[in-house]
């Protein structure tokens, strides 16, 4: 199997994964909480609110406006790494999938529901409540900008 198509297959593969994960656990999470599930530890607590705005409840009741950003970021996110197939490492390919998860799991809630449903507050520090796609996106971002910056110093 060429290299190229291989790519493509762990592209498909863990874009898949980690689109189902999330939506797979962001459901069963609420449904848990639905049913009366509770948690409220040190560190944080699970609890349930209906955000209408990006990351950190910026740009309230934006969806569509936000809408369209993340389908033009996940556009733009799919072009590159098809177009550049040949010359990407696979770990951008893990990391870019994971942030293209991320954003349409919260592009998915925001069509269906209206909203996002966030679930983890960190009580350790004042952040706002945060769901499983936007643990994808931190670690994602976090993960690209360190790739990058290796990329440029060799």
């Amino acid at each position: 199997m060429n290299n190229k198509l291989s790519k493509l297959i762990y592209l498909i593969v863990c874009f898949g994964f980690f689109l189902f994960t999330d939506l797979f656990f962001t459901r069963m999470l609420y449904h848990s909480i639905s049913g009366g599930f509770t948690y409220s530890g040190k560190l944080f607590d699970i609890t349930f609110v209906k955000n209408t705005g990006a990351a950190f409840n910026l740009l309230p009741d934006a969806r569509e406006f936000l809408i369209i950003l993340a389908a033009i970021v996940l556009t733009l996110l799919f072009l590159y790494m098809i177009k550049n197939l040949k010359s990407i490492w696979m770990k951008e390919i893990f990391f870019i999938t994971l942030l293209c998860a991320g954003i349409s799991g919260n592009l998915h809630e925001r069509i269906v529901l209206g909203y996002v449903r966030d679930f983890f507050h960190c009580k350790i520090i004042n952040f706002p409540v945060f769901n499983i796609s936007d643990i994808y996106i931190n670690i994602a971002v976090i993960a690209l900008v360190i790739i990058i910056l290796l990329k440029k110093t060799k």
